[in-house]
């Protein structure tokens, strides 16, 4: 999955991808390099980040998605394009413009029309954990038990997707890495990622660029591409289906080296 960020502020590329050219012409470099999935998002959840209105987040990823599904209609068939937004109406929109996935950070928890929209579209959803809103959820996150507790959390979410009649087939999970979490829950969720597939469902991991590798070496969020390969290769190993990336073509290339050393006999 690659990223593009249709923001003047998301933490790592924030402003690069800001106009409609310029996230569309990201977004076919992406494809080009071999992603899957391009994320699209309007507003950034990055930790203390302010909340736009519903028009403005609209107003800023429609356009793309819109040039984006006729563009890839002939040149990249089994491409997919995913709209990253906690706002139901966004989602909405979104995917009657042309989205195929709903990735939302808030699991459907941000409005009270969320689960009732999925529903309705029927189109995959990635729930992600988070803990807080993006403005105040780095401010002392507290778990007791970081691996239990966010695995109770999607049992629920799951099971309230049902009595909506949100299909479990439909549904892909992410941990979460860097929402709600202290450095030691990032590297906790790491190293237990494997557990989370006894839920059945496909995971996503979104480690690209993120502080909790900074942490680790005091790297800005430009100078991260040796962790956040790192973090890709650690978690396709231990079950990721998904990876969320910016950088595509070099995650790529690290991974068909991977995994040409992992199945030589």
């Amino acid at each position: 999955m690659g990223i593009v960020n249709v923001t003047p502020d998301s933490f790592s590329d924030g402003g690069q991808f800001y106009s409609q050219d310029l996230a569309i012409k990201q977004a076919l470099k992406l494809l080009h390099d071999g992603a899957d999935i391009i994320d699209i998002g309007g507003e950034s959840t990055r930790p203390g980040a302010i909340e736009i209105s519903t028009d403005e987040e609209i107003a800023r990823v429609l356009p793309v998605i819109t040039a984006l599904r006729d563009i890839i209609k002939g040149s990249y068939d089994e491409a997919s394009i995913s709209i990253d937004t906690r706002k139901s109406a966004v989602a909405y929109a979104a995917i009657n413009a042309g989205a195929d996935i709903w990735n939302d950070v808030s699991g459907l928890t941000f409005d009270n029309s969320s689960m009732d929209i999925a529903a309705d579209l029927e189109c995959p959803l990635i729930i992600m954990h988070s803990k807080g809103l993006p403005m105040n959820m780095q401010k002392n996150p507290n778990y007791k038990d970081v691996i239990n507790e966010i695995k109770i959390w999607f049992h629920k979410r799951i099971e309230a997707f049902e009595k909506k009649g949100i299909y479990f087939n439909k549904i892909t999970i992410d941990p979460g890495l860097g929402f709600g979490k202290r450095q030691s829950d990032n590297i906790s969720l790491l190293k237990n990622l494997k557990s989370f597939k006894d839920f059945g469902c496909p995971i996503l991991v979104g480690a690209s660029r993120k502080s909790f590798i900074g942490n680790i070496d005091a790297s800005k969020s430009e100078d991260r591409l040796g962790g956040s390969i790192a973090s890709a290769l650690w978690s396709i190993n231990e079950g990721a289906e998904i990876l969320r990336v910016h950088d595509v073509k070099e995650t790529i290339q690290a991974i068909r080296v991977w995994t040409q050393i992992a199945k030589f006999n």
